[in-house]
């Protein structure tokens, strides 16, 4: 199915892209004046905003409420992508078709950016700790790489200097906008550090997948959780579900975490044997539609993520 998928965008690209070779050296703008800006998930779509506000048209691939590790663009996302004079996608599994839809377009008119490659993330060995705390090692590409807000800052700066260079005439607003949200990126960096710093653990447990890889090592914490990662396995083992109870109970961790849009099955679970709350650890990778609808955002998510990581390191 994939590859039917891959072929039909691959035609739409040479209809409307790449095949007919178009001269892109122009920016690319719409008939209201503005450049079309095309992420394909939320992280870089609410930075966008905060940077840009409405001097650009913004369109968002991944909808709100959707499975983003399984996402597939249709080729109406293709024509988006290729009318786009700015471009941001994460990189890694998740976006595999990325690289090979990008190859099949004339993007000589195009800046892209890649998340990963921003904060030149590699693979790392990740020591799950599930059925022994001494096995379970797996290399695994973490693509959440904004969960580090110093990473933000980063993919912040990166997607500023694109703008800029490609609407000079509001990059004196871009920067003042980017400048603002950067302080504030850097405050939350600074809420997270002194809660890790006055805790009385540093060991957190998920009974969820694992998006936060980037977010443990910034703040020296430990985790614990029931899938690799984020997994496409849809149940724990045995083993993992009673050895993820019995961390619970001998380190006496008051909080087992889940993450957005989960069905939080395995969180319950394990908060009904050990007595655990169960709290919500946003990734920010994709949010409901109704979030979507009140206009929240990355600050908004991970702020409450303070006081949710505050109660668990108590």
């Amino acid at each position: 199915m994939k590859r039917i998928i891959f072929i039909l965008i691959t035609l739409a690209a040479l209809l409307y892209g790449g095949g007919c070779k178009q001269n892109k050296k122009t920016v690319i703008r719409n008939a209201n004046g503005k450049i079309n800006v095309t992420v394909t998930n939320f992280p870089p779509y609410d930075f966008v905003r905060q940077i840009a506000e409405d001097r650009v048209n913004l369109s968002m691939l991944l909808p709100p409420g959707a499975e983003s590790h399984s996402f597939e663009p249709s080729p109406r996302d293709m024509i988006t992508i290729q009318s786009s004079a700015v471009f941001v996608y994460t990189g890694g599994e998740s976006d595999f078709w990325v690289e090979r839809i990008l190859k099949s377009m004339d993007t000589s008119g195009m800046r892209i950016i890649r998340m990963i490659g921003t904060v030149d993330a590699v693979e790392e060995e990740i020591v799950e700790g599930m059925e022994e705390e001494d096995e379970g090692e797996e290399t695994v590409y973490d693509e959440h790489v904004w969960t580090s807000p110093q990473n933000a800052i980063l993919i912040v700066n990166a997607i500023t200097d694109a703008l800029c260079e490609v609407d000079s005439a509001n990059e004196a607003f871009f920067r003042q906008n980017a400048q603002t949200y950067t302080n504030q990126l850097d405050e939350l960096d600074k809420q997270f550090q002194a809660v890790a710093d006055r805790a009385k653990r540093k060991i957190i447990v998920f009974g969820d997948r694992f998006p936060f890889r980037y977010f443990t090592d910034a703040y020296g914490l430990t985790y614990y959780a029931a899938f690799p990662g984020c997994s496409t396995e849809t149940e724990p083992s045995v083993a993992t579900v009673a050895f993820l109870i019995n961390k619970i109970k001998a380190e006496k961790i008051p909080v087992i975490f889940h993450i957005e849009l989960s069905n939080e099955r395995m969180a319950d679970t394990i908060s009904g044997e050990t007595g655990a709350k169960k709290l919500l650890l946003h990734a920010c990778h994709n949010i409901s539609k109704r979030d979507f609808e009140a206009g929240l955002g990355y600050l908004d998510f991970m702020r409450l993520n303070v006081e949710n990581l505050r109660e668990a390191l108590r």
